[in-house]
């Protein structure tokens, strides 16, 4: 059995290492696969895999680093369209992942410093939120897309599960 002080954690680590946990499976989906397997058009709305990424990244950017008073670095897309679900010829992998840990650093860096109960507003929305409710709502978020890139991935190449596998499946 797993052994994890996260089971018992105050509040906010527990929170902040579940969407670790999906943040961490986004990315490990995308290992193995070459541009053209990123990029593919998955749905008839043309989402891939690397597409999914760059929303989450910028998702991240403004419901935790907007929301409270944080400085987002400049983008080079409108967040507030579906540039943000797609990649652009000029745009690179390694692009597209380096912004998605970017957006987690700063990200980070807004969980760590603020209470849970740290009041900020999104400035394309006119509601107040706590840090709380956008934790809550980017674990939700996260794992949702992190299902859809779940899915896009095993139609790519077959290769399944939510997680890097440490010890082999049981065989029971």
């Amino acid at each position: 059995m797993k052994t994890d002080d996260t089971y018992t954690a105050a509040e906010k680590d527990i929170l902040h290492a579940s969407l670790n946990r999906h943040r961490d499976a986004v990315l490990w989906k995308l290992e193995g696969l070459d541009d053209e397997q990123l990029r593919r058009p998955m749905t008839p709305s043309g989402t891939n895999l690397l597409g999914l990424v760059k929303h989450l990244a910028s998702v991240e950017y403004g419901w935790f680093v907007s929301s409270f008073g944080g400085e987002i670095e400049p983008l080079w897309f409108d967040p507030y369209t579906d540039e943000d679900l797609s990649v652009g010829p000029g745009e690179t992998t390694q692009q597209i992942i380096d912004f998605y840990g970017r957006a987690r650093a700063a990200s980070d860096a807004m969980i760590t410093v603020r209470p849970l109960d740290t009041l900020g507003r999104p400035d394309w929305w006119d509601q107040t939120v706590s840090l709380r409710w956008v934790l809550v709502h980017m674990i939700e978020e996260t794992a949702r897309h992190a299902g859809h890139i779940d899915i896009m991935r095993e139609l790519v190449d077959g290769t399944t599960g939510d997680h890097r596998r440490t010890t082999p499946p049981d065989t029971d």
